[in-house]
């Protein structure tokens, strides 16, 4: 028998991370405290519609591939997906509509002819945004920020020389003001802040390395849907010899001699050689590592945003949407200033429409749509949440009401909301934060916690509460790092 690796939770990371530990010769076993693999790349099926729970876009597919390559399989027998060639609709409610196409050219173009946005303007954005992906990336994108080797190189040498070109000392917005005449142009750039749960008035404008993924990378759907991200990824890991463990729970990752031994769940204690969590880190520390020495700077940081979701059965086709949809608030300022200072639902809220029927059309009956509808809202500090789900809905659906020129309740057949409340119970996110600690000072980066444990051998972390960050690609890239540095069974 070789030895042996236990995963805290089967997120997308701690599905990655089975695969790389599994090819590196372990005896893996993960123990997931829900019935289901993917944390909150989750589906939600409902009288003939299917919804995708969680994340809705997919940039960085090589991050997924290069799983089933290092397994020595062929990704199309487990894993289709396509490039968009529209990124995104993007609507306001004085009839102002901009379809963000894949294609730069195409997207300056429409930008030029919708808000008189000059096209050069577009292209250097994105060219900027490119620039700062070359330079940030392999620092902070694929390295572990806490090993010496990662800032005593050549890449980050050239990197320090240019942190004022790569947005440090900037917020977004005002990044994004400088680049752009038209206010519109400013706030659909400002939007990739809520990629990571931030605020673009707050956050750096080293985040608007964001958009060179979408464009000049490219926005992809998987064909089965984004679920299938988790199945297939699930599917590798059990055919590498994977053992999952669901509905157990873990109690409290098992310490001796400041050394990782194993885990206690309900069912017993189990031992290994090293332990990976994927559980939310402040979560953690919380419960599972309670009789741990605490970070309390890490524990202490301001959580990122969160979500309110409807998932709509819509029993009415509108030809004018697309597979991502953002109908965008009159003062985005005032509605940041509402989820980040209020930690409230502002009135007027910017509304996100996922719809993966359009390209996947059995998610939904014929002739009808399948909505994933949401707003930005802040994580759970005690609020009311009941009473703010109910302003919420009719402040959407007035929204998407006067933007679309509809009237939308009546087209609602099906409904499941799912609030910061139930993302906390259901994927042990602290406070129901979608992203781990927020990013919204330009420290951000250097107070997530490590990839591994400096006060206990043989923990490793991976997922999104830790370096990198929060979403699928740095998921990924998470377990990765965290893997590189475990050496072979």
């Amino acid at each position: 028998m070789g030895k042996k690796a236990i995963i805290v939770g089967s997120g997308i990371a701690g599905l990655a991370a089975s695969i790389r530990l599994s090819l590196k010769g372990y005896q893996v076993s993960v123990y997931e405290a829900n019935s289901y693999p993917g944390g909150k790349l989750s589906e939600i099926k409902i009288d003939g519609y299917r919804f995708d729970a969680g994340p809705s876009l997919f940039t960085l597919p090589e991050q997924v591939e290069e799983l089933f390559e290092l397994a020595g399989k062929n990704t199309k027998d487990y894993f289709q997906y396509k490039r968009l060639a529209i990124n995104c609709n993007y609507f306001w409610e004085d009839g102002t509509r901009l379809s963000a196409h894949s294609d730069v050219d195409k997207f300056a173009d429409e930008v030029n002819k919708q808000l008189g946005e000059p096209k050069e303007n577009t292209k250097k954005a994105l060219k900027k945004s490119a620039y700062i992906y070359q330079h940030l990336a392999p620092l902070f994108m694929h390295r572990s920020l806490h090993k010496w080797s990662t800032w005593f190189n050549k890449k980050a040498f050239r990197s320090y020389l240019r942190m004022g070109k790569l947005g440090l000392f900037s917020t977004m917005n005002q990044a994004n003001s400088l680049q752009f005449h038209h206010p519109k142009l400013v706030q659909l750039f400002n939007r990739y802040a809520t990629y990571n749960g931030s605020d673009p008035y707050q956050t750096p404008a080293t985040l608007n390395i964001i958009p060179h993924l979408e464009f000049n990378r490219g926005a992809y759907f998987p064909v089965k849907g984004m679920h299938d991200i988790t199945s297939s990824l699930y599917g590798l890991a059990k055919e590498l010899g994977v053992s999952f463990n669901f509905n157990q729970p873990v109690e409290k990752i098992l310490v001796k001699n400041n050394r990782a031994i194993g885990i206690q769940t309900p069912s017993g204690d189990y031992f290994s050689d090293l332990v990976i969590n994927n559980m939310d880190m402040v979560t953690a520390y919380k419960t599972i590592l309670k009789e741990e020495v605490q970070p309390k700077r890490l524990l202490k940081q301001p959580k990122s945003s969160s979500a309110l979701i409807f998932y709509w059965g819509i029993k009415k086709n509108f030809p004018e949407l697309d597979l991502h949809n953002i109908l965008f608030s009159n003062d985005y300022e005032k509605e940041f200033k509402t989820i980040f200072d209020k930690r409230d639902v502002y009135k007027d809220p910017t509304v996100y429409i996922n719809i993966t029927s359009i390209h996947k059309e059995d998610d939904a009956p014929d002739g009808c749509m399948n909505w994933f509808t949401m707003i930005n809202v802040p994580n759970n500090q005690g609020q009311d949440w009941d009473k703010i789900k109910s302003k919420a809905k009719e402040f959407i659906i007035k929204k998407i009401n006067n933007t679309l020129k509809t009237n939308i309740e009546p087209l609602i057949e099906v409904e499941h909301i799912l609030d910061p409340i139930g993302i906390e119970t259901k994927t042990s996110s602290a406070n129901g934060a979608l992203y781990g600690n927020s990013s919204n000072n330009k420290y951000a980066a250097f107070l997530r916690h490590p990839n591994y444990s400096s006060k206990i051998n043989k923990l490793f972390f991976c997922g999104g509460s830790v370096h990198p960050g929060g979403g699928i690609p740095l998921c990924l890239l998470s377990a990765k790092i965290m893997a590189d540095m475990i050496p072979n069974a």
